[in-house]
């Protein structure tokens, strides 16, 4: 069943995205060669904590830690642990998702360290623009289908990569994961019809070459079949009549990345549509 939110419900939704963003502008702040996994993680969950809420991946399905931390051909549910150490030259995906006042809040953001390749940089933008494109889908009234066309076209047929099929976004409310899902690949004009208060996280996957995954043996862990780097962004929107109205917000975290010395910023040379 697909459940639509009050003005109310959605509010406290947007204050929940907003913490995931500090905690990932925190991210941004303190990432560097030699830091590992579990560093990030004991801060998230201490900062999740102390602002009255809890972290939403924890225990979820038996998900042992706080963020989703993975590196490099790693799609997403990366287990963060002190045997992964960031090194120069990685990309980085982090995950985060909070609980509080019995909603949930959920966004996700690449991270470049260091000495990253021009290539592998055009697919962290490439990435970042797709999210952009799907939400410009996200109008009442368009179709479901609208927004995985939107990402699909951008970046199989426009730049050639690959759209992860196996992981998709997702309605968001009193439950991390709600109706419907939400692909990064589909037909223009089909599927439900969107319409206002439909709360999704968006997050195209995407990886440099095909689109293949497979699990780790350690059950969580995605990564690309062909082992070439992946690229994972995430907002949590709200679809309205003539402009999805984003939840989540980047800002902190681009303002984090470009303050620290080890990270590359995102440049562009036109604006993000």
């Amino acid at each position: 069943m697909i459940f639509y939110k009050t003005q109310e419900e959605v509010e406290i939704i947007r204050q929940n995205c907003l913490l995931v963003c500090k905690v990932l502008a925190e991210v941004g702040s303190m990432l560097r060669p030699g830091l590992t996994g579990a560093t990030l993680d004991k801060m998230a969950e201490e900062l999740i904590r102390d602002h009255g809420a809890v972290p939403a991946f924890k225990g979820y399905k038996g998900f042992p830690a706080t963020l989703c931390v993975s590196v490099n051909e790693h799609v997403v549910h990366g287990i963060p642990s002190d045997k992964q150490v960031f090194q120069d030259g990685d990309v980085i995906s982090v995950d985060c998702g909070v609980k509080k006042n019995g909603f949930f809040g959920d966004a996700a953001y690449t991270f470049a360290l260091g000495d990253v390749s021009e290539e592998v940089m055009q697919l962290l933008r490439v990435t970042h623009e797709s999210l952009y494109k799907g939400i410009g889908q996200a109008i009442a009234g368009n179709r479901l289908g609208d927004i995985g066309f939107a990402v699909q076209e951008y970046v199989e047929h426009v730049h050639g990569y690959g759209v992860v099929r196996e992981l998709v976004g997702h309605g968001l409310g009193r439950e991390l994961h709600e109706e419907p899902e939400v692909p990064n690949y589909g037909k223009r004009g089909k599927g439900p019809v969107l319409k206002d208060g439909l709360v999704i996280a968006i997050e195209p996957m995407v990886n440099m070459g095909k689109r293949e995954v497979v699990t780790s043996r350690d059950g969580w862990t995605v990564f690309a079949k062909d082992h070439k780097p992946s690229a994972h962004y995430e907002h949590t929107v709200v679809v309205r009549k003539h402009q999805a109205e984003i939840l989540s917000d980047h800002t902190p975290i681009e303002e984090a990345v470009r303050q620290n010395a080890y990270l590359k910023a995102l440049s562009y040379r036109t604006a993000v549509a």
